[in-house]
């Protein structure tokens, strides 16, 4: 059986559709909490509740389990994200209860930039998740990917949202020029997937992304070609925007972009383009090609709905 942490995140979903396809039994990890979490339809899945601070209900979730598949994070909280006590002290008691468990894989997805020297808080939270993973006994698959995308996502939904609602000048960190390699959270689901059988993953740290680098600027000029938008850009001081973000984050709680997003801007995000093709044997999509999930949406509503619904799950780690 296999365990997924943060399976009813924006990933998590993709991937409980894959392994459920390929015939595994799955169980979720969820958190108390009096909302209902969105689990998928469809899909038979057993579910343990219990928080990741709770080592005698860790240590009950891991009943009858041989793999974990840890996605749980804070980040899409935000300035309000508990990366300490989600992604970092999260992570380190999971991987005791896994290594008590005797679980048969650990795969864990993190960012790439991971680093615990990192000036940025998340991709140093990562990182030292990475390090108890690696430093524990239990045979492991870290994937450091690129920014994933695709229906329900933060990224390219939370893109467009912001092209749509800014008055023709978009503004970007410097000249928009750094690179990023988007992947189709399609894909990246497949490969984590098709890992489990692959002997040649375990114990390694694999870096992800798509087929193409693509700098932030064109990235935002594909999205808002998508949604039938034209804008024009201009370059401010990423310590403006970043300011800028923290107040909107401030005054609209879980607002669709965080200072998380600009962490993530800071310098050129890829890694080597034939990793899919050469590892997997899979040709990944373009963004280009896989952005129909933007089609006909209305985004001031969409996202005024999306910002409501998260306000009111505030407190989710997944």
């Amino acid at each position: 059986m296999i365990l997924i942490t943060g399976g009813t995140g924006f990933i998590g979903n993709v991937l409980i559709r894959h392994l459920s396809n390929l015939g595994y039994p799955i169980k979720l990890l969820i958190r108390p909490s009096k909302q209902s979490p969105n689990i998928p339809k469809g899909i038979p899945l057993d579910v343990a509740i219990t928080s990741l601070t709770d080592a005698k209900g860790l240590r009950a979730a891991m009943k009858g389990v041989d793999v974990i598949y840890h996605l749980a994070s804070a980040e899409s909280l935000g300035r309000q994200a508990q990366l300490s006590s989600v992604d970092i002290q999260g992570t380190q008691a999971i991987v005791e209860a896994a290594t008590q468990a005797k679980i048969e894989r650990f795969v864990y997805v993190s960012h790439l930039g991971a680093d615990r020297s990192s000036a940025y808080p998340l991709l140093k939270a990562k990182a030292i998740a990475e390090h108890a993973i690696k430093s524990s006994q239990l045979p492991y698959t870290i994937f450091r990917s690129a920014m994933a995308y695709g229906e329900g996502d933060h990224f390219s939904n939370g893109l467009a949202f912001l092209l749509t609602v800014s008055p023709y000048f978009v503004m970007m960190p410097d000249d928009g020029s750094v690179l990023l390699q988007p992947i189709w959270v399609e894909d990246l689901a497949t490969v984590m997937a098709w890992s489990l059988d692959m002997p040649q993953t375990l114990n390694e740290t694999i870096e992800v992304g798509g087929p193409e680098y693509l700098s932030f600027k064109e990235i935002c000029m594909l999205i808002a070609e998508n949604i039938n938008l034209k804008r024009h850009y201009i370059g401010v001081p990423p310590v403006f925007l970043n300011r800028f973000t923290e107040f909107l984050e401030i005054i609209t709680p879980n607002f669709p972009t965080s200072v998380f997003w600009l962490d993530y801007l800071a310098t050129n995000r890829t890694t080597a383009l034939d990793v899919l093709p050469r590892v997997y044997s899979l040709i990944p999509a373009r963004m280009n090609q896989r952005l129909g999930h933007l089609e006909g949406k209305k985004f001031h509503k969409h996202i005024l709905n999306l910002i409501i619904k998260r306000k009111r799950t505030i407190t989710r780690w997944d």
